[in-house]
């Protein structure tokens, strides 16, 4: 009897296992759904931009902020835009000290041009930078696209060098740059 009944449960078991392997199929398929949206990013690389001056007396200051953008909009409707604010003055605790909110003469300023390669359209001529408001850098149409490894632009930064200004160093004046697409 035992050996009787380790027969048929052996049995039991062949076929319980042969029913569950004829309840799958040798192929199956699936759908994927994707839903690609508007993004953008950048970066800006190294360290601080310097501005120096060269050249003869009292001529301005210079220098240039390089950055990689990564954008794509959308096909109808899409726009985009990359602006910058400065979000902290120069400062070394003086008067008549470098100042992009205060300057020590309305001409003292703080401006910047742009160079943006395609698909971003540049900002126009000479702007001036503000401690207030986002000031453009460049701009981008619906359905634009930049390459996987992101698209140039630059910042070509331009401050008066003013007598007025006392001799020493100043702290870092912040640059904070947005890049935003709807």
């Amino acid at each position: 009897m035992k050996k009787t009944l380790s027969l048929v449960a052996v049995a039991l078991l062949l076929t319980a296992s042969s029913a569950l392997a004829q309840l799958g199929t040798s192929s199956v398929t699936n759908s994927l759904n994707l839903t690609v949206g508007a993004e953008a990013a950048l970066t800006i690389g190294g360290s601080a931009t310097v501005l120096s001056t060269s050249g003869g007396n009292f001529a301005d200051y210079t220098g240039t902020t390089p950055f990689t953008y990564f954008v794509r909009t959308t096909k109808v409707g899409g726009t985009g835009s990359i602006k910058l604010k400065v979000t902290t003055d120069f400062t070394d605790g003086s008067s008549n000290q470098p100042s992009v909110a205060s300057p020590p003469t309305p001409s003292d300023t703080l401006s910047y041009t742009c160079t943006v390669s395609s698909p971003g359209t540049a900002c126009s001529g000479s702007v001036n930078a503000s401690t207030t408001a986002q000031t453009s850098v460049a701009t981008f149409g619906a359905d634009a696209h930049s390459v996987k490894a992101g698209n140039s632009a630059s910042v070509a930064w331009t401050l008066s060098n003013d007598p007025l200004y006392p001799t020493g160093d100043y702290n870092s004046a912040v640059v904070t740059f947005y890049i935003a697409v709807p």
